[in-house]
This record gives C-alpha cells, sequence and structure tokens, in this order.
C-alpha cells in the first residue's frame, strides 16, 4: 500500500467523495488525505478495493472497471464510516456519464461550499452534519441553501444563521426522503 498514489485523491478509488469527508475536513493528526493521498498508507495500511485494483490492471476507479458493479463492491450498503456511503455508485455512474474532470470540477466546488461552512458557520458541532448534507445532496440544491446564506440579515446572530442553514438542509434533504445523518450498524 506504501506505493499507492492518485493524482486525485479526494474522489476515491470505490467512488467516496473523500473531500467531503470530516477526516480530510480536520487539522488533526487524524487527518486522511485522501484515497492514494500523501501518507494515505499510515491511515489505511490495507484496503481491499486498492488489491483488487491492482488485480484489475490498476485501474483509477472502480467504474472504470468491466466487472462494475462487482461483487467486491455491492450496490447497496446499508451502513456508513466517517462518510456516508449512500451515494456511492450514484457518483461513480455519474462520473462515468459526464467525464471525471466535469465530476472532479463539480467536487471542488461543493468542497469549496463544505470549507466555508466549516470555517464560518460550525458551532463545534455541525461539521459531520455539513459534510454529509454537502455530499448528499446536489450542486443545485447547494447553490439554492448557498444564495439563502448571502441574503443573511445581519441582525441574525451566530447560532441563529447555523440554525437556519441546518433548516435550509433538512427541507432540501426532507423532499428528496433523505436523512442527514451517518448510518450505524
Amino acid at each position: 500500500m506504501k506505493d499507492y498514489t492518485r493524482s486525485y485523491p479526494l474522489f476515491s478509488l470505490c467512488g467516496l467523495n473523500c473531500g467531503l469527508c470530516p477526516r480530510h475536513q480536520t487539522s488533526g493528526k487524524s487527518k486522511c488525505p485522501g484515497c492514494g493521498g500523501k501518507d494515505f498508507y499510515l491511515l489505511h495500511p490495507s484496503c481491499a478495493i486498492v488489491t483488487c485494483s491492482k488485480k484489475h490492471g490498476n485501474i483509477e476507479y472502480c467504474f472504470l472497471c468491466e466487472k462494475f458493479p462487482c461483487e467486491e463492491y455491492p450496490l447497496e450498503n446499508e451502513t456508513d464510516s466517517f462518510i456516508t456511503y449512500q451515494n456511492v455508485i450514484n457518483d461513480m455512474r455519474k462520473a462515468k456519464a459526464i467525464g471525471i474532470e466535469k465530476y472532479q470540477s463539480e467536487l471542488n466546488e461543493k468542497i469549496s461550499f463544505l470549507e466555508h461552512l466549516i470555517k464560518i458557520y460550525n458551532d463545534g458541532r455541525k461539521k459531520q452534519f455539513y459534510c454529509i448534507a454537502v455530499n448528499l445532496l446536489t450542486l443545485e440544491e447547494l447553490y439554492e441553501v448557498k444564495k439563502v446564506i448571502q441574503s443573511f440579515d445581519e441582525k441574525l446572530d451566530q447560532k441563529e444563521k447555523i440554525l437556519k442553514i441546518v433548516s435550509l438542509f433538512n427541507e432540501k434533504a426532507k423532499a428528496r426522503n433523505i436523512t442527514l445523518k451517518i448510518r450505524k450498524q
């Protein structure tokens, strides 16, 4: 695993949006560099998906494999880890359909918005919620939320702004029957 590196570690081999993960969005020792990022092997000494990729010609993304989706990567994953797995298959299909460069561009926009939320509107307890919301909602839905945030009345205090943001995200999620929580075992 020590030699495993990737040119764009923010979208993983297996389809996770690493740049939207709380472990990537931290500044502590547990900061994850993303899939195949600098010193990735120290946090992830073994990965079955990386091993599988090596067996299939070192593909950059699972969706590029002729066997995708396969038994190594089930279509439905009922639990999450630090990051939600709810959109993994759909995100890989989207990346395949629109092209990896366009997908990376959209992901970079999401990462930028997430970093803004964490920097300006995090009360110390919202990082994971923001990571999930930005990951699961569409870019168009995020633009709508961003537009409302930009129109906030200056008289609102920080706590009120955060409550409004959480409410906006929950409304968008409810309209699509999405729950903005990590699914535990």
